[in-house]
């Protein structure tokens, strides 16, 4: 899919996915947009964005609030409100659906809130494109490994989140509804890397939850890289995942600690973890099809897939599978510039473009 010359409203678009996301819209990689429109509730990020972006280009503030002249435009609003998300998605032409409640404990606390923006918010969209007959062309709903065989309320809320935006299709054949899964950001906001930084510079401990515990890394071009090959290749009810490496949390500590005298702190799950996270579930990965570095699981419902294609896997896709050893988990946040002197972070945790 070319997104030449059109508008790409990305929900959510001040988070550490939107970012870069929006950043390399603008890029033209993908062709160049008319619009990119951010959507999203806090003003203070909208205005560092917004301040972010006109200082590539202009040398005053002048043209601050010309805000729906610009090629990045912003829009205060909130997914769970059905009239912010009318007025967003009718001049949208693709609808990427970032916003999200996204940690695990703080789900698990307030589970009320995470099923108002993870679900809800998705069912707005559905809801608007069918209620209205907006020309929107594709949806992309970001998801989470977490939903895969889902243990706690956040994955449990983007497992639905997948369900509301396939079941789309049915009603909605114009518009193909599709999704992305993938695990742990490097250095996203409220990771565990930012974390393991801020304590090491701190004279530690470094607190591990459980030192074999795994999990999936991707940096967040590569978060973006999911979203891109997904509108390029992705077929209505759709979602893809990445053929990421994983590694155990212990290792990801020891690697960027190094050689510093840093005690490391055991303190145990917390609230809704794994101990291994799925891309993949057993149920799934019979209609999981290869599609270059990605699997697409396809939907389920019969109306969607009528034509079989053979199964690219034999079983669940975790986490646990293919470790990377100590050397290989140093090599990978070496090769991410992720070892302390040589990454340069931004306020919330995020790589600094």
């Amino acid at each position: 899919m070319n997104l030449q010359g059109k508008s790409v409203l990305v929900t959510g678009g001040t988070g550490s996915l939107g970012k870069v996301l929006v950043r390399r819209l603008l890029s033209g990689e993908m062709g160049t947009p008319k619009k990119v429109i951010v959507m999203s509730r806090d003003e203070g990020k909208q205005h560092d964005m917004r301040m972010a972006y006109l200082h590539k280009t202009v040398t005053t503030d002048e043209v601050i609030f010309n805000n729906f002249q610009q090629a990045l435009e912003f829009r205060i609003g909130d997914v769970r409100d059905f009239g912010d998300v009318c007025s967003a998605v009718k001049s949208a032409d693709v609808v990427i659906n970032a916003a999200a409640l996204k940690q695990v404990p703080t789900c698990e606390y307030f589970p009320d809130q995470a099923v108002l923006t993870n679900c809800i918010g998705a069912m707005n969209i559905v809801r608007a494109i069918r209620e209205n007959d907006y020309p929107v062309d594709t949806v992309v709903g970001i998801s989470t490994d977490k939903a895969a065989k889902p243990v706690n309320v956040m994955g449990m809320t983007k497992a639905i989140q997948e369900r509301i935006f396939t079941s789309a299709n049915v009603l909605n054949p114009d518009t193909r509804f599709i999704c992305v899964r993938y695990g742990n950001v490097l250095a996203s906001r409220g990771s565990v890397i930012p974390l393991f930084h801020d304590q090491i510079a701190n004279g530690g401990p470094v607190t591990v939850t459980v030192p074999d515990m795994t999990r999936f890394l991707l940096t967040l071009d590569q978060a973006v890289d999911t979203v891109f090959a997904a509108l390029a290749t992705a077929k209505a009810g759709e979602t893809l995942v990445p053929d990421a490496p994983a590694a155990t949390v212990i290792n990801i500590a020891k690697a960027l600690i190094g050689d510093s005298d840093i005690e490391i702190k055991v303190t145990g799950i917390r609230p809704g973890e794994k101990m291994h996270e799925i891309m993949v579930s057993e149920e799934e990965c019979f209609h999981t099809s290869r599609r270059g570095d990605y699997y697409a699981i396809r939907p389920m419902l019969p109306e969607l897939s009528p034509e079989h294609e053979p199964s690219a896997l034999t079983k669940e896709f975790s986490s646990e599978d293919t470790v990377l050893d100590f050397d290989g988990t140093l090599a990978l946040l070496k090769k991410h510039n992720l070892i302390p002197g040589t990454v340069k972070l931004a306020e919330g945790g995020e790589l600094l473009a």
